[in-house]
């Protein structure tokens, strides 16, 4: 623990100086929401008409431009497909010490840090299925925080775009990350300063750094790591995993074969031969060939298809009538 707070202490004091400058300085005259929405313990709304209950589902009924805080457990937060938008600050929603709540199906926008999970009480809660855009616009933030304590806790399936950083995993074991499109982040498209935790399964695109491992051990293969500035980064010397073994095969990276000119299929497997060494201690040591997408042989079928019916009917204007 010593070691973990050595690595990140710079960082977390930038980020709590800049979150304080956030909501210190009215003399900015930034336009601010009226008020921050609460899920009570009780089950009670608080603070908008735009969030209808109904047993533990609390859906939107309309775009919302404040922040949320869920003080309650076991219940599902969905959006709808609406927007929640902020002004820069704060969280878009916040939960300390909460379990089992899921968040949904909503675009999260222009907050501080989109959503926060934070204290040794989050557990087991799902972020699943929303688009989480321009959060840390202006300044230092995130998309998603999880941190302080924060465990098996699973993010799959949203889009996490353009935000300064993509997922920051702070102190914070065991989690999941999976099948995210995690692109365009100005920073970290994920920054892990924490252990045990998996980055699984993910499209990491265009980032400043894809990933950037301050501690280990963590896991992270079956992730596409496409044309990020600098792909992955280790800040120490940690170690973590960056492969599935030979079965579940490692990580495809953009620039592997401008790396690897010499590199070779071994037998037909769809992985490399060479290993993609990221620093003397971390390495995948089963980088995966590009696979084509799986519409592909049936496009080309059809492609053929077209071709030959073409073909058929020129010759059958081109036969005289008997």
């Amino acid at each position: 623990m010593k070691i973990l707070r050595k690595i990140c202490a710079s960082r977390l004091i930038l980020l709590f100086i800049l979150c304080s400058a956030l909501v210190s300085l009215p003399q900015m005259k930034i336009a601010r929401a009226s008020e921050t929405i609460y899920i009570r313990a009780d089950g009670s709304v608080e603070g908008t008409d735009k969030i209808q209950r109904d047993g533990n589902v609390y859906s939107f009924t309309g775009n919302i431009n404040d922040s949320i805080v869920v003080e309650m457990d076991d219940i599902v937060v969905e959006g709808a497909g609406y927007t929640l938008r902020g002004d820069g600050g704060v969280a878009g929603i916040r939960l300390e010490n909460r379990r089992n709540v899921t968040i949904k199906n909503m675009q999260i926008t222009h907050f501080g840090n989109g959503i926060e999970l934070i204290g040794n009480g989050s557990q087991n809660n799902t972020i699943i299925g929303n688009n989480i855009t321009d959060n840390g616009h202006e300044t230092y933030g995130n998309g998603i925080w999880v941190a302080f304590g924060s465990s098996h806790n699973t993010i799959s399936g949203n889009n996490i775009t353009n935000n300064w950083e993509g997922v920051f995993l702070y102190m914070a074991s065991s989690n999941i990350i999976s099948e995210n499109y995690i692109t365009g982040n100005r920073w970290h498209g994920v920054w892990i300063c924490a252990v045990n935790n998996s980055i699984v399964g993910n499209d990491i695109i265009n980032n400043s750094i894809g990933v950037l491992v301050e501690i280990g051990s963590n896991i992270v293969y079956n992730n596409n790591f496409v044309n990020n500035t600098v792909q992955a980064d280790i800040d120490e010397p940690v170690v973590s995993i960056w492969d599935g073994g030979y079965s579940s095969g490692g990580n495809y990276w953009s620039d592997y074969e401008d790396r690897y000119p010499n590199a070779t299929e071994i037998d037909g497997s769809g992985i490399w031969n060479t290993p993609y060494v990221i620093d003397e201690n971390n390495q995948d040591n089963y980088p995966v060939i590009p696979e084509f997408p799986s519409w592909t042989p049936m496009l080309l079928i059809l492609i053929v298809l077209t071709v030959a019916l073409t073909i058929y009917k020129r010759r059958l204007l081109k036969t005289p009538i008997q």
